[in-house]
């Protein structure tokens, strides 16, 4: 009895995890018009650490468990209500992935403790960061898109850069909230906010998009996200502070 209970209430907690997902795939899709797709997800697996879930990808020394895309592929990404629909109403339990760039968010990313610095460091310098993806392993900082060639200026005219970034740009993919990958869950540090009054241009006539039924839904604001070189400075700025002459940043 004590089993068919605990299968049960195991069924009930899938079931709530993937209308979570799915409804987390449909906002970033429809209403923010960010092109998402089912990640790999994960298995069971016996880990060198003995931790932790594999990947479900036949990879068996796959160094990102469950946290990219598989099958299908980056390119299948897509904002189509059908199709996302269709992906988690099959997949109820995959990580919800961001294909990066183009006129999607990017990212900075950087591993958990010195980004939980870097938040602190920044939080006392006045920066107003966007969203923050955070994982067990990486936490990342949403930034508005930027292409390949601005971000090589940037990098180019800085006399040093902490090496434990990683620029989730064009071409690139992350991770979002509510997803559960290999290392954990994955959640918001800092949750998605619209533009600040200030900030926002006058709201234009609602853009509409037909939808799976065949009538239409307004296309929502899409969260503020800060620009790149202004995160990179901070970051590098946050970095060289420290008080021993040392990176904040460092791994």
């Amino acid at each position: 009895m004590r089993e068919i209970l605990g299968r049960r209430r195991r069924l009930r907690l899938r079931r709530k995890e993937g209308a979570a997902r799915l409804d987390a795939a449909l906002t970033f899709a429809t209403r923010w018009q960010w092109p998402v797709l089912p990640g790999a997800g994960t298995a069971p697996a016996a880990l060198r650490d003995g931790r932790g879930l594999g990947c479900a990808c036949p990879d068996p020394d796959c160094a990102v468990p469950g946290a990219h895309p598989f099958d299908p592929g980056l390119l299948a990404a897509t904002t189509d209500e059908r199709m996302v629909r269709w992906w988690w109403t099959n997949r109820p339990t995959a990580p919800v992935m961001l294909a990066t760039g183009g006129r999607a968010p990017c990212a900075v990313s950087l591993p958990a403790l010195a980004g939980a610095r870097a938040l602190t460091a920044l939080d006392r310098m006045g920066m107003r960061l966007g969203p923050v993806v955070a994982t067990p392993t990486r936490w990342s900082l949403l930034v508005a898109p930027y292409t390949l060639e601005r971000l090589g200026e940037l990098l180019y005219s800085k006399d040093w850069v902490p090496s434990s970034l990683r620029f989730h740009g064009e071409g690139g993919y992350l991770v979002l909230p509510p997803s559960e990958i290999g290392a954990g869950q994955v959640r918001w540090e800092r949750a998605p906010l619209p533009a600040p009054p200030a900030l926002s241009a006058p709201a234009p006539a609602p853009v509409f998009r037909r939808t799976a039924r065949g009538g239409g839904a307004p296309v929502g604001t899409a969260p503020w996200l800060p620009d790149v070189e202004a995160v990179l400075d901070a970051l590098v700025e946050a970095s060289t502070s420290a008080p021993d002459g040392g990176s904040r940043l460092a791994y």
